[in-house]
């Protein structure tokens, strides 16, 4: 296991921080369950009850889900995340006003700001999220929306705005495989967002941004 022997000193602290480090670098993967307590104790060099402590913090922070007989699990990545699926649960609408708000006002930004090399990734994204959708592979296109969206964020060059929806990209990507068509289509294109943010529109990117997740709430009615 690559966690580092920790030092003997504020040794709680030392072992969340790897922990955490194990979940948010992907070592430790959302819905996998992470190494026993014996693994752990022997991997980072401390005794149980420090192990325990970790644990315990981590699962109150939401990034673990200790399920009693069957061991301990990764929930999320962030503690923003964690706090996400605590208050959405399985409520789809509360995720997707949330995606709506955030990628609206990424949209907007996105469009005055991004780099001609933003753009080209864009397209890129997009043309992968769309092969795959075509080929019915759902598990890839799903993963491909998830980038494309990130990156339209992260065109907006608003630090906080980018960690805050990371920080949803495990409820994100739940919402998103939820709207793939049961009959295997998708029907929502985001050709027109990516158009929007290549003029440099801002009114037409937010607008964009906008209908597809109105389409999909209202769709929830």
């Amino acid at each position: 296991m690559p966690l580092a022997t920790t030092r003997r000193t504020g040794l709680v602290d030392q072992v969340i921080e790897q922990m955490r480090g194990a979940i948010t670098n992907g070592e430790w993967r959302v819905g996998e369950r992470i190494p026993t307590e014996p693994e752990l104790v022997a991997a980072l060099g401390v005794g149980r009850n420090t192990v325990r402590e970790a644990v315990r913090a981590l699962s109150h922070a939401g990034l673990l889900d200790v399920r009693q007989g069957d061991g301990t699990f990764v929930r999320a990545t962030s503690e923003i995340s964690g706090a996400v699926h605590r208050l959405c649960g399985a409520e789809l609408r509360d995720v997707l006003e949330v995606r709506r708000s955030l990628e609206m006002e990424g949209a907007r930004m996105a469009a005055s700001r991004r780099t001609d090399e933003e753009l080209a990734e864009l397209a890129t994204l997009l043309a992968e999220r769309d092969a795959a959708m075509t080929a019915k592979d759902w598990t890839r296109g799903v993963a491909a929306d998830i980038r494309f969206h990130l990156a339209v964020v992260r065109c907006a060059h608003n630090t906080l705005l980018t960690e805050l929806y990371q920080g949803l990209t495990e409820v994100i990507g739940a919402s998103v495989a939820s709207t793939v068509e049961p009959s295997g289509d998708m029907q929502i294109s985001h050709g027109g967002l990516l158009e929007a943010i290549r003029d440099r529109d801002p009114d037409r990117a937010v607008a964009e941004a906008r209908g597809f997740l109105d389409e999909l709430i209202a769709g929830l009615a």
